[in-house]
Formats: structure tokens, sequence, C-alpha cells
């Protein structure tokens, strides 16, 4: 059996997310669903590879960039583990959502997780995380799937979440700032190609999905989101973030 890991991880947390998951797991390749490039109709999974599938829940839901991106891939019948990471929130209807969006690409989900990662925009929720104890409490999961895979069990398991799926909200649009200093590094590494490298300064409406990757990678610090449009944000999932949400696994 070939190991592998299928992930979009804008601002790294959920990368950190499935290589702790995946800790134990041999030879672990990655497809990375941030590289606009790849023909990703070209990539097929043999039937019996193992392959977990990590997205990040923007708003209870999945970026549909990931998704579309993902239901161009062959899943072949493998054995598929789906992982949502939040900001400490909710992650609502993202899972259910990554279960169809898998399925209908021909993977056979056999578990699912939830984890919590620092929160992509207000900082302040969720802040280390996944820390040490995460990673290890994911690794646990991680080899708990192996298990239910060496013993041939491959049932579905039960996934919290409802069709149809809620609504995606509108997020917020990074720019930047005088501190610019047209390096480039945000539209070279932009999942969505939002950023022309002829007006690096603005990310186009009509293309960002408010992932952040640009604000994250910019060497300078100079990409920023609304300062008062993110201290709304902050004191609106204030109740929802206050109590520290564990990682749960679904088997």
């Amino acid at each position: 059996m070939k190991n592998y890991q299928i992930i979009f991880s804008p601002t790294g947390g959920t990368e950190k997310v499935a290589n702790a998951i995946t800790q134990n797991w041999l030879q672990v390749g990655t497809i990375d669903l941030s590289v606009p490039d790849t023909n990703y109709t070209d990539i097929s999974f043999e039937s019996d590879s193992l392959v977990l599938i990590a997205m990040p829940s923007f708003g209870g839901v999945a970026p549909q960039l990931a998704l579309d991106r993902l239901s161009m891939i062959k899943g072949n019948g493998a054995l598929c583990v789906i992982a949502v990471v939040y900001g400490n929130r909710a992650y609502e209807d993202t899972l259910v959502q990554m279960e169809d969006y898998a399925q209908n690409a021909g993977f056979q989900v056999i578990a699912a997780i939830s984890a919590v990662a620092e929160h992509s925009i207000i900082h302040e929720y969720a802040a280390g995380r996944p820390n040490l104890d995460d990673c290890k409490n994911l690794a646990k999961f991680g080899d708990q799937i192996l298990e239910k895979v060496s013993s041939n069990d491959f049932s579905r398991p039960s996934i919290p979440g409802n069709r149809p799926y809620k609504k995606a909200g509108t997020g917020m649009i990074p720019k930047a700032g005088s501190a610019c200093t047209s390096c480039g590094q945000c539209a070279l590494k932009c999942p969505a190609c939002a950023i022309s490298t002829d007006k690096l300064k603005v990310s186009d409406k009509s293309k960002c999905i408010s992932c952040m990757r640009c604000v994250s990678i910019c060497p300078a610090h100079a990409r920023k989101v609304s300062s008062l449009m993110t201290s709304i944000a902050a004191a609106a999932i204030k109740k929802a973030c206050f109590v520290e949400k564990a990682n749960e696994l679904f088997l």
C-alpha cells in the first residue's frame, strides 16, 4: 500500500496537521492543491493507496478552489481520510462537503478528522496550534486509522455536517501598503492567481479567496487586511472561540 497526502495549506497550518497525522505512515507522497500550474487531471491513484485529504475551513465550508482541483483527480477506489483544519470557531459543513467531493472523485472515505490550527486572520485565536500535544494527538489518530486499514475495516464513518451546505461568506481582501518592495512573491505564490505582477499592491476581488497566503509569506510584512474589519470579525466570533476546541477523529 502506498501512502499520500493531498493538501491545501495557504498559511501552513493545514500542512502541519497533515504531517502530524501521517507522521507514522511510511513514504508519504504529497500533492499540493495550491499550485495553479499543476495539471490535476493527470493525477491518478492506485486502488490500494491510502490518501489523506486535508483542507482548511473558511467560514464553515471548504475553499471551492481546492474542491474543484480535487474533483479533477482520479481516486480509483483508493482509501481516503478527510481532515478539516479550522481556527477554533467551527467547521460546520466542511467535512461532509469534503466527503462528497472525495467520493465523487473516486475515493473511498474510511475516516475523518477535525483539527484546530491558529486562525489565519485573527491570530489570537488558537495561537500556536497545532502545538506539541496536538501533534501527538493527531499522530495517534493516524495510528488508529492504520489499525483500521490493517484489520480490513473499510466502513464509512458517520461525519457531522449538513446537506445542503451552508453558503460561503465573503472574505476579506488583502492589499499592500507602502512597505511593499515589489518582490513579486505574493503574485508567484497566490493559489488563485489573484495578484498580477503589473499590480502587486492589490488583489483581484473576483479571484481572491481570502486564504491569506500573500499576507503570511510577504517578506516585508506589507500585505494586510483591514484592521477595522479584522476587529469586527474578532468580536463577532469571540464567544465561539473562547473555549479551546479539541481535535476529533471519526472512525
